[in-house]
């Protein structure tokens, strides 16, 4: 095992909030989106390690960077995507993207505003979004949309960890100006329950979150290759409901995630709107 995998949390692709590599995905394209997942949960699970020290979760993130680059051969998930980076013809720039997001939880805990934080989503959201159309070929053309997406996808974990994030890892995502505005100080994400004030700039932040998930609702739709339209349509669906949940419910004191029977049900429905969008049909 490499250093960087004696800190894995053991989270797999299928613990993720959201679908990764699902079956929708045509098989050619699985091996490609793993190796890019397997680079990323790792140096993900080295900048959130709560008992390694920032200097060595730095240097970890560095043997990582440099091995995707063909500098080093020290991370084994990093020569693996390397590999396959180069037998597809593909750019590490998506994943080189992400490390720079790493190296920022490691060094920054604080957020000032949704403009700042929606720069760090820049680099710890998009770019996977962005790797998985490269895979499939898509255009550029669809990157907004994406990006949309992907960095409502990142907010939404963001509001439904924000309490383990600041107990374990000291680390605030809630933009601090929004705290400020309802009454909120980070401290209160120390609570088991959120006050009024810490409820209301979640609810906020929901709120705008939904604004992204507008802009990202063409996405699926606009995508060429139908299996990949159908897994971003699933994963719109699923971040919709979500989010509309967070609007109401407390994420320190609530369940705030999908159960299976709920997501099926939520997966069923999105694929009947996917196909009612393709074919014309109202959706």
């Amino acid at each position: 095992m490499s250093e960087a995998g004696a800190l894995s949390s053991g989270k797999t692709h299928r613990d993720e909030n959201f679908p990764v590599a699902s079956r929708f995905i045509h098989p050619r394209h699985r091996p490609a989106i793993l190796a890019f997942y397997a680079f990323v949960r790792t140096a993900d699970d080295v900048a959130d390690n709560p008992g390694a020290m920032p200097s060595e979760k730095l240097r970890l993130l560095e043997g990582m960077r440099a091995s995707l680059m063909g500098e080093a051969e020290v991370s084994p998930e990093g020569v693996a995507l390397r590999l396959v980076l180069a037998e597809r013809g593909l750019s590490p720039v998506h994943a080189a993207d992400l490390l720079e997001a790493f190296r920022r939880d490691v060094t920054k805990q604080r957020y000032a505003d949704w403009d700042e934080l929606m720069e760090y989503c820049r680099y710890s959201a998009m770019p996977v979004g962005r790797y998985v159309l490269d895979v499939h070929g898509e255009s550029r053309e669809l990157w907004p949309c994406n990006d949309a997406l992907c960095a409502a996808l990142q907010v939404i974990n963001h509001l439904q960890d924000c309490g383990k994030d600041y107990r374990s890892l000291d680390r605030v995502y809630l933009p601090l100006d929004v705290l400020r505005k309802h009454g909120a100080v980070p401290e209160a994400l120390a609570s088991l329950r959120a006050t009024p004030e810490l409820r209301g700039a979640i609810a906020e932040l929901a709120a705008r979150n939904a604004e992204l998930l507008q802009r990202a609702a063409p996405f699926a739709r606009r995508i060429r290759d139908r299996r990949l339209g159908l897994e971003v349509n699933a994963i719109q669906a699923l971040a919709e409901d979500l989010n509309e949940k967070l609007l109401s419910r407390d994420p320190l004191s609530e369940r705030v995630h999908h159960g299976k029977s709920a997501a099926a049900v939520l997966l069923l429905w999105s694929m009947l709107r996917f196909f009612a969008g393709r074919f014309g049909a109202a959706p």
